[in-house]
């Protein structure tokens, strides 16, 4: 019996989906159903601009519950109830979006159940991404071919509805192509297994007084009976997306039938995909990846049949917008070694010519043929635009290559301005010679609407992704969307094409009627009718049944934009880093060694993602802008604390708790701040937010804790042995665990810093006394800029910073510990954070006026200079606060180890925050391991699960010890604490915490090679 969510009926919900969830409630269902206003936010966006809320989210543990959903839906009652399948939410074209019931199967049914490599294929649920499920495979040495830019996070369910096809469709083809068997769930419960069977054995299913029957019955009617128009209509395109696929469900060389075909690209308008049996590719052996350069992005176009006729695998493009965009994103520091400028030309486009194969000698043949040609072209008198090419034959930088492409939909969402690239006319397809062509017109139609825009895509297939920018919070824009998506088909009617030949039709379905024809397009409604009849199935999608007055969807449905133009535009430009989310969803990456996001990769809610918390935020900032409310505005006068605790009960169900409870579930890693490819930064936002909503409701306890963490520290610090007695006994554990919900608090260092420091003869010197020094002196120090986490509880490690500074010649100097106000920015305390940035600022801006190296001995902190110091201090002032990270220090510097040293491999596991803002740490701690004869593993792992205070509060303490376990507890049992090194003092902890024994800081390991 599942539990039915409370407050169901307070939920504005329409009497008949009431009725249906309390039914439900009844059967032996055992998956989850969310109708909360945030877990219905999170389903209302896809990657498309539009929005759509549902009336809830089911998420079905087994097939057993899509038949119980489907059978309760059946009843003639509920025949008004609609439902629309999701996977990974990556659809552009809005094609998961319902105001009906979301059910998504990416929660639950996402296990790869069985793998036959003697017969090579695999059997998968629904809700396997992609990537995972190559993964799965790679150890066999095969992979899943169909290949898309979001396969980290979309689903095969998802690439089933949408027939997806991506990279290398020309040899690999659509997923269509691979499906060997599916078992659908269709109204009524009924389970179809489909697959290629005879005719007769089509004909036998047929007369059956089933659905299935029924099915079977219109595809022999619709696929065998008007073969002839079909072929007529339907051009050879490699890239052709029907809905139903008509054309080859029938298959008259076999004289055979395979209703999966109908099935894959249906978009879920006819049945739910729970589980598929798929062929797989062997993994090709040897690949080369060509990368040729042009001056500009027409000549790339017009060269692309040049590369194609070299049989490679596949040919990509990529147009100088997308790559400006790149060279200002992190990931352009591993791409620029592998597209490197050519002297006196400007690179404005760039093909990728990929050559895989099994044999090598064939691999090499190919590559060196179109090398030769390359070759002639560039030197010949009319290069045609050719300026060179770079050639990448290793494994890492071709897939370092491939990340940059993947992540082109995302760089175009960082955009400058207000006007962004969006989806709606983004797949056309036409056929490949004519791509250059269809591709000047469509460039012209869209410069005469004086519309800026970027270009990628598979210039093989003839696919390419067009992203024209616009402003959606603005009608007039909204208004050229629809002129423009109405010339783009008219357009590529013209070239003898498709406008949705790769993302599926979704809110474009009413273009399908004028390319169809009258009697194919009835045809694909007598399909609809036998299998969903009531329209109850993602309606309005592909087609709608014959019967009724049901209406396709239309390109004019609500957009995300017009929820947005109810924020003023104050209020939005300060928010942009919420704002600009443009739905594309890299922070759902199956990946856990990703750095983003550990919420919510932890907990599988992607309302504990970046993706997820942007759109709570902007729809709490719609609803407070129809209050009147003013988020653009600090708090001016908070409540009364007696006043903040009634409001707990007087606004029980104000949206603003679900909110909060999604933004305490971040870790504040700043992880999302620089791998996002539009820059969403959660922390930012969620430390307004926090500040607004706590002026309104009463602070938990821990927050006041944390807040003065800076202050209670340097005081406990001065006699650590009694605040240890003090904070670490039975008593106190249990009254912090209990009263405040802290635990595990961290032990002072014994012997403290000051008194280390004191031992050890150095200099503890105020700003002014270090101006007061001569200049001679003063080239030589090193100050050193305290954190509160390394000076009062690692004290060892600025010693040995120190001790490292001081037998390299220089001279450190201790700096007074002010703090530096991360934990009141992290909680929400930002009126005292500036109070503690400007006091910071004071005592470091003379300093750093006088060139003096500063360090901050921890990674995450001494990077709070460069970002929240931004936000509360400004550019100009942030920017002259030069404070270096421990690594940075050392470069440059000349390095002569003391002692020998060994070959001993060191297991090096960064901070999130500094792995995010300076990428290339990792690279310059390996160079400084190496100059002591030291080898330094860079393991990839993710978050450790502490992230500050995260870990120490007793709420998070699950999802804390369970992102350690993803990935840290492998690296430290294939390394042992000893040969791990962590440069993040949260980070040491959680080990310290989890195993019972530390890990040193890299600074550790490179004392101990002097003498």
């Amino acid at each position: 019996m599942t539990q039915l969510p409370k407050l169901v009926a307070e939920r504005g919900l329409p009497q008949v989906y009431q009725t249906f969830l309390q039914a439900l409630a009844k059967t032996s269902y055992s998956g989850d159903v969310d109708v909360s206003y945030s877990g219905r936010l999170i389903a209302a966006t896809d990657n498309s601009v539009y929005q759509q809320l549902p009336q809830g989210v089911l998420y079905p543990k087994s097939v057993i519950d899509l038949q119980i959903i489907t059978s309760l839906a059946a009843e003639q009652r509920f025949a008004d109830v609609q439902f629309s399948p999701r996977g990974g939410g990556t659809g552009t074209n809005g094609q998961s979006l319902t105001p009906g019931l979301v059910v998504d199967l990416s929660r639950h049914m996402n296990r790869v159940l069985e793998v036959n490599v003697e017969q090579g294929w695999v059997r998968v649920q629904a809700g396997v991404v992609k990537d995972q499920l190559n993964d799965a495979l790679r150890p066999y040495g095969y992979f899943f071919s169909p290949d898309l830019s979001t396969s980290n996070r979309a689903t095969l369910g998802g690439m089933i509805n949408t027939d997806a096809s991506g990279q290398g469709s020309l040899v690999y083809g659509k997923t269509s192509d691979h499906i060997l068997a599916l078992s659908t769930v269709l109204m009524g419960g009924e389970k179809l297994e489909s697959g290629p069977v005879s005719l007769q054995q089509a004909q036998a299913i047929s007369e059956k007084a089933t659905v299935v029957g029924r099915l079977y019955r219109q595809a022999l009617d619709t696929c065998v009976g008007f073969r002839d128009d079909i072929d007529a209509k339907f051009p050879p395109l490699n890239r052709f997306l029907t809905g139903y696929d008509l054309k080859h469900t029938y298959d008259p060389e076999h004289n055979t039938l395979d209703v999966s075909r109908l099935i894959a690209g249906s978009e879920g308008t006819l049945g739910f995909v729970a589980e598929a049996k798929l062929n797989i590719t062997p993994i090709p052996k040897y690949r080369t990846l060509v990368n040729v350069k042009y001056s500009d992005f027409q000549a790339a176009l017009n060269n692309a049949p040049f590369l194609v006729q070299a049989n490679a695998t596949s040919v990509e493009t990529i147009d100088s917008k997308v790559l400006n965009l790149a060279r200002e994103d992190i990931i352009w520091h591993s791409v620029e070694p592998l597209l490197t400028d050519v002297e006196g030309h400007t690179m404005n486009g760039i093909n990728m010519v990929e050559f895989a194969s099994t044999d090598e000698e064939e691999n090499r043949s190919k590559v060196s043929s179109l090398c030769e040609r390359l070759d002639k072209l560039i030197n010949s008198k009319d290069a045609k635009g050719v300026i060179g090419y770079q050639i990448c034959d290793d494994l890492p930088s071709i897939q370092t290559i491939y990340a940059m492409r993947k992540k082109s939909v995302g760089l175009l969402g960082a955009t400058k301005g207000r006007r962004k690239p969006v989806a709606f006319a983004e797949d056309t397809a036409v056929p490949p010679e004519k791509l250059a062509d269809f591709i000047m017109e469509f460039r012209q139609l869209l410069d005469n609407a004086g519309l800026h825009y970027g270009m990628f895509g598979h210039a093989d297939a003839g696919v390419l992704h067009v992203r024209p920018a616009l402003d959606l919070t603005e009608p007039n824009d909204e208004k050229v969307l629809r002129e423009i998506s109405d010339k783009v088909a008219a357009l590529t009617a013209k070239y003898g094409g498709l406008m949705w030949g790769e993302h599926g039709k979704g809110y474009r379905s009413e273009y399908a009627p004028a390319f169809f024809g009258e009697q194919l397009f009835t045809e694909l409604r007598k399909i609809k009718t036998a299998v969903d009849p009531n329209n109850q199935l993602n309606p309005g999608k592909i087609c709608t049944p014959l019967e009724g007055e049901h209406q396709l969807v239309s390109v004019d449905a609500t957009k995300r934009g017009y929820y947005d133009r109810q924020i003023p535009v104050a209020t939005r430009d300060s928010f942009r880093n919420a704002m600009d989310c443009n739905g594309n969803g890299l922070c759902f990456n199956y990946d856990t060694s990703a750095v983003m996001c550990p919420s919510y990769k932890v907990s599988g809610d992607r309302r504990y993602s970046p993706k997820g918390r942007s759109s709570l935020m902007r729809e709490w900032l719609r609803l407070g802008a129809a209050a009147g409310f003013d988020a653009a505005q600090s708090p001016q006068q908070p409540l009364p604390w007696p006043k903040k605790m009634l409001n707990r009960w007087l606004h029980r169900d104000d949206f603003s708790h679900e909110v909060r409870a999604s933004m305490d579930k971040c870790l504040a890693c700043k992880a999302c701040t620089n791998q996002c490819p539009v820059s969403v930064d959660v922390p930012t936002f969620r430390a307004r937010f926090l500040e607004h909503y706590y002026s309104r409701y009463a602070r938990p306890l821990k927050d006041w804790l944390v807040k003065n963490v800076e202050t209670t520290a340097r005081w406990g610090a001065k006699a650590p042995r009694l605040s240890n007695a003090l904070t670490n006994n039975s008593v106190s554990r249990t009254v912090l665990e209990s009263v405040v919900g802290y635990v595990d608090t961290p032990e002072f260092s014994v012997p403290s810093l000051s008194q280390r420091w004191r031992k050890l003869q150095l200099p503890s010197m105020d700003t002014s006394d270090i101006l007061a020094c001569d200049d001679a002196e003063r080239e030589n120090f090193v100050v050193i800029v305290q954190d509160p986490f390394t000076s009062f509880y690692e004290a060892g490690v600025v010693e040995a910073f120190a001790m490292v500074v001081k037998r390299l010649g220089y001279t450190p100097v201790l700096l007074p510990f002010k703090g530096h106000g991360k934990a009141q920015h992290v909680k929400g305390y930002l009126s005292e954070f500036k109070q503690t940035a400007a006091t910071v600022a004071e005592q470091l801006l003379p300093l750093c006026e006088r060139g003096i190296e500063l360090v901050g001995v921890d990674s995450s902190t001494a990077l709070v200079f460069r970002d929240e110091y931004r936000q509360a201090l400004g550019d100009e002032i942030a920017a002259k606060l030069q404070v270096k990270t421990v690594v940075e220090w050392f470069e440059g510097k000349p390095l002569s180890p003391m002692a020998e040293t060994t070959n001993r491999t060191y297991g090096l596991l960064l901070h999130c925050t500094e792995q995010s803002f300076i990428p290339e740490s990792a690279k310059h701690w390996q160079q400084l391991f190496r100059a002591f004869g030291l080898q330094l593993d860079v393991v990839n792992v993710g978050c450790c699960g502490m992230a500050g205070t995260f870990g120490h509060e007793k709420q998070h303490q699950q999802d804390s010890k369970a992102l350690y376990q993803m990935g840290w507890q492998q690296a430290i049992d294939a390394y042992g604490t000893s040969g791990i090194v962590a440069t993040g003092f949260s980070c040491r902890s959680q080990v310290k915490r989890m195993e019972n024994k530390r890990v040193r800081h890299p600074l550790e390991v490179v004392l101990a090679c002097f003498d």
